[in-house]
């Protein structure tokens, strides 16, 4: 009969991992809310623009008809006569409505847009009724949508702004042709048709004023100042969002590759596109050393758009000027053919001879003749590979000599 001693324990000097606290199951969230959570967040954009599109046709709704009623004879009737608090509510409603098609495409501008003018429609709504009405609570179901999954609309390109850009002119052009033949009979000489609505709407937001139709009421003057001080802002917003990136990324294209050259200095080159290469330029980002790459522009780049990646030949002086040789700390040549890491290193000690170069090896059988050409280290992955897995084999100590020995050999 055999006897088994007890194991031995470990010592239990290591202090215990402090347990993650987790809510009593009797409180925790089922997993299919979690789901309708989830499925919720994701409806979020398609449910504001539906909200949006919804409050602002009931906010339109009760005065379209009397307004268009009004429009078709507004030439014979006095400013006075025609009921002028509809007519903030038909402009911000059709706005609330242009700007779900922003809600559905998730744009930051429309999200901040939908919830300044939903904000707007139940502050007016509730003044209108004094009571919460439908549009009331539509507009508060917005505002409520927007805030809460205000992280959904983080989308923010040049095609969207430029879209809300030109639909913030149209809305304008449509609330100045409106407006100006809404309070028409205020005029001198009065504005009867859209020809001269439209008309005297582009030269009042343009300021320009030619003095050929002049405002005689005071609410017909007020409305021509909305329409300057509106006008101003919504063509100087266009043009910021518009023009402005264009002109910004044409200007930084330009100047982009001066500045960087000024700014390489004490960092790594890396010259080609090989897996070594790329896997170098990993461990030195992965150390939060400064890399510039110089990739051949006949072979396809490995890198992510965040690397400095500079296309170009790497045996032209320009292109190592480009990158900062003179002032980089080191020179590694990592391409796939030894014949090109050797011409490379020749361009690097012909323009800048005291910065440190290093040779990659692909051949083993290539490795004398890369030595001629001087480089300060070699780096021969076959030699280094095939040393090390022999002395395995053999049970052979490895010390640091001896990878430094076949890592680097030095010339």
């Amino acid at each position: 009969m055999s006897s088994t001693a007890p194991r031995s324990r470990p010592p239990t000097s290591a202090k215990p991992v402090p347990r993650r606290r987790r809510w009593p199951r009797a409180i925790r969230r089922p997993a299919r809310l979690r789901a309708f959570e989830r499925a919720f967040e994701r409806a979020a954009p398609a449910l504001a623009a539906l909200l949006a599109a919804l409050c602002g046709a009931l906010a339109i709704r009760p005065y379209a008809t009397p307004m268009l009623a009004a429009l078709a004879v507004v030439g014979n009737r006095r400013a006075g006569a025609i009921d002028l608090a509809a007519f903030p509510h038909v402009i911000v409603g059709s706005a609330l409505a242009l700007m779900s098609f922003g809600l559905l495409l998730r744009t930051r501008i429309a999200w901040v847009i939908a919830l300044l003018l939903g904000a707007f429609v139940a502050a007016l709504s509730w003044r209108s009724a004094q009571t919460p009405t439908l549009v009331f609570w539509a507009a508060a179901l917005l505002i409520v949508v927007l805030l809460v999954h205000a992280r959904r609309f983080d989308r923010s390109n040049l095609a969207a702004s430029s879209l809300f850009a030109l639909l913030s002119v149209g809305t304008l052009l449509l609330y100045g042709v409106l407006g100006s033949l809404w309070f028409g009979a205020g005029y001198a000489p009065a504005i009867r048709d859209l020809p001269t609505a439209f008309y005297y709407t582009i030269e009042t937001m343009s300021t320009v004023g030619y003095g050929d139709i002049l405002p005689r009421t005071t609410e017909a003057r007020m409305f021509t100042v909305s329409m300057i001080v509106l006008g101003i802002t919504v063509f100087a917003t266009t043009l910021s969002v518009v023009i402005g990136p264009l002109v910004g990324g044409s200007i930084k294209r330009a100047l982009e590759g001066r500045m960087q050259s000024k700014q390489r200095t004490g960092h790594f080159v890396i010259i080609g596109t090989s897996a070594l290469a790329y896997a170098l330029w990993k461990q030195l980002e992965s150390r939060g050393a400064a890399v510039t790459v110089i990739a051949p522009p006949d072979r396809p780049s490995p890198y992510p758009p965040e690397a400095d990646v500079i296309t170009g030949d790497p045996n032209r002086n320009e292109v190592l000027e480009t990158a900062g040789v003179p002032q980089a700390r080191a020179v590694l040549t990592l391409r796939d053919d030894d014949a090109e890491n050797a011409f490379a290193v020749l361009a690097v000690k012909e323009i800048a001879p005291q910065v440190k170069t290093i040779a990659g090896v692909n051949d083993a059988r290539h490795l004398g003749k890369i030595r001629r050409v001087q480089p300060d280290m070699l780096f021969a992955p076959q030699v280094l590979g095939s040393d090390l897995l022999v002395r395995a084999l053999f049970n052979e100590p490895i010390d640091k000599d001896t990878v430094d020995q076949l890592l680097f050999a030095r010339s």
